[in-house]
């Protein structure tokens, strides 16, 4: 066994039929952890399922809207009705909405607030609850490199992830006494479903990668390690961090001088 070993432990990954949250479930089992995944229509898990039991792990998926607060309560108690105690939360459920500043709606506002903050505040409190008597666990808040870094058209995004990692230190203060951890992992440029008309962009790509001092965006399995560290006892002493897996954008990487 190592510190990054999950066996025996129980993951619950919100978001997970595809993407990020996809890849987060299916690193969580092959590091050992039995996983409950959420979707808004658990219909739409059945690959993660099936991912998930390739790797010999159970997997448990269930229907979760994190904008109806019914619905976290009754997700976070099937799961730890089905699953048994929760060790580890990756509240990944996002949503986003590109547009000039001057052409978001209040619905707009209120559709990415909503997923990505109160829901994710909401999910953490509900899985706290149960892990608070155990005096035990890691709650993973996804984030994104605008937690710390602005972009037009995505200003609902930026103020949502910079929520996130401000709500990430002031749990770490309220659950550090239960013995629970809670970081931020905050990802870069990664191509999605959600973003992936603009990597047809091939402008736009050389553009992106300029800033990038790896020089590319991140591609499946550059969060692994990150994800595994955070879920794991090598982070023990570790909580109220926003770790950014980024290829370095946030440096804020431009060209100081000619040739470079």
């Amino acid at each position: 066994m190592t510190p990054f070993d999950l066996t025996g432990k129980t993951a619950f990954v919100s978001g997970a039929s595809r993407g990020l949250g996809k890849g987060f479930a299916l690193t969580l089992a092959g590091a050992g952890a039995d996983v409950v995944i959420t979707a808004r229509d658990a219909a739409d898990l059945a690959g993660t399922v099936s991912g998930i039991e390739a790797l010999g792990r159970r997997a448990i998926p269930l229907a979760l809207d994190v904008r109806d607060q019914d619905s976290i309560e009754a997700a976070a108690a099937d799961a730890g009705a089905q699953a048994g105690p929760i060790d580890i939360l990756v509240n990944n459920a996002g949503c986003n909405v590109r547009k000039p500043a001057l052409d978001i709606t209040w619905d707009d506002w209120n559709l990415v607030l909503d997923t990505n903050l109160r829901g994710g505040f909401f999910l953490a409190q509900a899985i706290a609850r149960q892990m608070i008597p155990r005096r035990s666990g890691r709650i993973i808040n996804i984030g994104s490199v605008t937690c710390v870094a602005g972009y037009a058209g995505l200003a609902p995004y930026g103020a949502s992830r910079g929520g996130v990692k401000q709500m990430t230190m002031s749990l770490a203060h309220d659950w550090g006494a239960h013995n629970i951890t809670v970081n931020c992992l905050a990802p870069g440029w990664f191509k999605t479903a959600q973003n992936a008309v603009m990597y047809e962009d091939e402008g736009w790509v050389d553009y992106l990668c300029e800033r990038i001092p790896l020089q590319r965006p991140g591609e499946p399995g550059d969060l692994d390690g990150a994800l595994l560290f955070l879920a794991s006892d090598a982070s023990a002493y570790m909580t109220g961090q926003t770790l950014l897996v980024d290829g370095g954008i946030s440096v804020g990487a431009t060209r100081a001088m000619p040739g470079t």
